[in-house]
């Protein structure tokens, strides 16, 4: 068996502690790594999406409103207005007939609609509104003031 070098030996072990340090000095927090971007701290993270789901709660719920509020859009065809969701009769009532009707088929046998309402302002201006349907229902349309 060959002799211990006192040197080597000695050498082994100090780097064995120099090793730990450097591992616990890398795994130590610092202050510039215990402190976080403001958006990554989880409080931040936890309030910004919860405000993010109550404006898409909001968003999706925005549409069924006026359906909730006035079910059988009474309220709207008395104030003249028509909205999505309503039915022929219910658009004839609120705005009168249509000056034309273009029917159109989609692919797959959709029956669509575009009624087109003129108002006269005067003897040389119109006032064109026009209004879709889809099946029936109201979808949407377009009054230029």
């Amino acid at each position: 068996m060959a002799p211990i070098n006192p040197l080597s030996a000695s050498a082994t072990q100090n780097t064995k502690p120099a090793l730990e340090s450097e591992a616990e000095a890398r795994v130590a927090p610092t202050p510039q790594n215990s402190t976080l971007p403001f958006l990554c701290r989880k409080p931040v993270r936890i309030t910004l999406y919860s405000l993010l789901g109550a404006f898409a709660l909001f968003m999706i719920l925005w549409g069924f409103l006026p359906s909730i509020l006035d079910p059988t859009f009474e309220h709207h065809i008395e104030d003249k207005e028509v909205i999505a969701g309503m039915t022929r009769n219910q658009a004839i009532k609120a705005w009168g007939s249509p000056i034309q009707m273009n029917v159109t088929y989609t692919d797959r046998g959709i029956r669509r609609e575009e009624w087109v309402f003129e108002d006269w302002i005067d003897a040389g201006s119109v006032r064109h509104r026009y209004l879709y349907f889809e099946e029936g229902i109201l979808v949407g349309g377009w009054d230029y003031k």
